[in-house]
């Protein structure tokens, strides 16, 4: 459930920090106070869009947290486990910028939009207060039965065999359409391949063959020049060997060679002896293995020039013939597998054709009877909202066409009088009976729903009297086994909440902010007593309204 909710710079709110429980709890206000706001800031921290707008004016950026306590929900746990984030509880953080962009975190992490959305789906459900419009869509009504239904799994995996036998469809039809020109591409493909296999050029080959045609192109003149500096260094007539020799024999003959500018001459002639003779050796052993090799070397220039005759046919450098080769191997491989062979891709067609009709047949069935089931859960529920005439049936029917969600039309029919055929909602119930089949529907699926936190947003819009301590009751009833919060304008459903939290808007010189507060047994009194009667306080107005509170806290009997 949600135990925290923490917001800094958001619309009117400079910083606030609500502590939350289990139980129902009501927020309530003055129109404009800024209800909204809480509920805005807990679907940004939920991955609904923001824009700069969210921001507080003057202020460079909104910072939101809504804390969770996670310990009774086994999927928000798998859920992160398996991205490795901490399960020991549940931070969602979303901070968003002057300019529009925005960040998000899940337990310190950074997290992506779609990963709070996904996270947040198994923490907490928000009921808004136009979900009643939302009744005119039939789409709408096939969603909540397989919400209330528990086919969300079901309706998932029909929509991926669906997807699968249209892809596989227009494939089919594809390769029928092209079936020649296929053929030809294939018969295309396959003589390239064999010519590259011929070929057969090695990975890193070129760069090899380039080296030794090098060598090999240029090995009678390496021989040659070799030689001659060979005997430049050690010849025995004219060799800087043997001049080296002699200079250091005259040198060591003079008086006082042993020291100073001779000695010193000496020892780098000494040296020069060694790096000639080095040299020599060297130059020697390069010339005896240099081999002249013509026959060689025209079978590397031969093969060099096949793969550059091959990379101009195909337009690519002779470097990338390999890469070519495999994507051409692949290509092949790909026309010739069996899903691209017409009779194998046929039969896939009528397989897959088979699978959707089992599962959405399959699927009919379920709908057929949770639709039974949820009809009479609605009756039941419009029977405590003063609609206790009215008969509410859901009708699912065939479609005329196979879709991703099935073969079911789903309506939602009502006939709000006794003897009158059902008819949909749309022809037939006003504003203030949508209202309430509204919240019939929305309580019996909050009732099943696995989420153990539920928002209400001016849900009770449209009732009064008796009918709104009804509504109240029920939400009690359901925050006795979680978390209910529910925004409301009306004391009857205010009264029977366990918790009462009251947002109030301040005007501060230049400025609007929005405060909140949760609310003693007293100040509850006088909040109600607003509710009922204005802003002048009456003692008979204050009176009924700690009537309405003490009875509605009382247990039931």
């Amino acid at each position: 459930m949600l135990t925290q909710l923490a917001i800094q710079d958001f619309a009117i709110v400079d910083h606030l920090e609500l502590e939350l429980t289990g139980g129902m709890t009501a927020i309530t206000g003055e129109t404009g106070a800024g209800k909204s706001i809480l509920l805005g800031a807990l679907g940004l921290c939920l991955g609904e869009r923001a824009d700069a707008g969210s921001v507080r004016h003057g202020r460079e950026r909104t910072d939101l947290s809504a804390r969770f306590d996670i310990q009774h929900l086994p999927a928000a746990v798998e859920w992160l486990s398996a991205r490795e984030l901490p399960a020991e509880e549940c931070l969602l953080r979303r901070v968003v910028t002057a300019n529009g962009r925005s960040k998000a975190w899940i337990n310190g992490h950074p997290a992506t939009i779609s990963d709070l959305k996904s996270l947040g789906e198994q923490l907490i459900q928000i009921h808004g207060q136009h979900a009643h419009h939302a009744l005119m869509r039939e789409e709408t009504h096939l969603a909540l039965l397989d919400d209330y239904a528990g086919l969300n799994d079901t309706t998932t995996q029909l929509a991926e065999t669906f997807r699968e036998w249209r892809n596989a469809r227009r494939q089919l039809k594809k390769l029928s359409e092209e079936g020649s020109e296929v053929e030809a591409k294939r018969q295309l493909l396959r003589y390239q391949v064999e010519e590259l296999d011929q070929l057969g050029l090695a990975e890193g080959e070129l760069a090899t063959l380039e080296e030794e045609q090098h060598t090999l192109a240029h090995a009678e003149e390496t021989l040659r020049e070799t030689q001659f500096a060979a005997d430049c260094c050690a010849s025995d007539e004219g060799g800087a060997l043997s001049l080296l020799n002699q200079a250091f024999t005259h040198l060591s003959a003079l008086p006082g060679s042993d020291k100073g500018t001779l000695a010193n001459t000496l020892a780098m002639l000494s040296d020069a002896r060694i790096q000639v003779e080095e040299a020599a050796s060297e130059l020697n052993r390069l010339a005896s293995t240099t081999e002249l090799d013509p026959e060689r070397l025209a079978w590397v220039e031969e093969r060099m020039a096949d793969v550059h005759r091959i990379a101009r046919k195909h337009h690519v450098a002779p470097e990338e013939l390999c890469a070519l080769h495999a994507n051409l191997q692949r290509e092949v491989a790909q026309l010739e597998e069996g899903g691209n062979d017409l009779e194998a891709l046929s039969a896939r067609v009528v397989e897959l054709r088979e699978c959707y009709r089992q599962e959405a047949k399959k699927l009919s069935e379920s709908r057929q009877k949770a639709a039974l089931r949820l009809g009479k859960e609605v009756q039941q529920q419009l029977g405590f909202l003063a609609m206790g005439k009215a008969r509410f049936e859901v009708e699912v029917t065939a479609k005329e066409a196979p879709s991703p969600e099935g073969l079911d039309r789903v309506q939602f029919l009502i006939s709000a009088k006794p003897g009158q055929p059902a008819r949909p909602l749309t022809k037939v119930a006003s504003g203030g009976e949508l209202s309430r089949i509204s919240l019939a529907i929305q309580v019996v699926a909050a009732t099943h729903s696995t989420v153990p936190s539920l928002v209400f947003d001016e849900v009770d819009v449209g009732i009064s009297g008796a009918t709104a301590e009804i509504v109240g009751q029920l939400l009690r009833k359901l925050g006795e086994n979680g978390q209910v919060m529910t925004v409301t304008h009306l004391p009857q459903v205010a009264a029977q909440a366990h918790q009462h939290l009251h947002i109030e808007k301040q005007a501060k010189r230049d400025t609007t902010l929005t405060q909140m507060a949760l609310l003693d047994e007293q100040g509850r009194i006088s909040e109600l007593a607003r509710m009922l009667g204005g802003v002048t306080l009456s003692d008979q107005t204050l009176a009924h309204a700690r009537e309405m509170l003490h009875a509605s806290q009382r247990p039931p009997h």
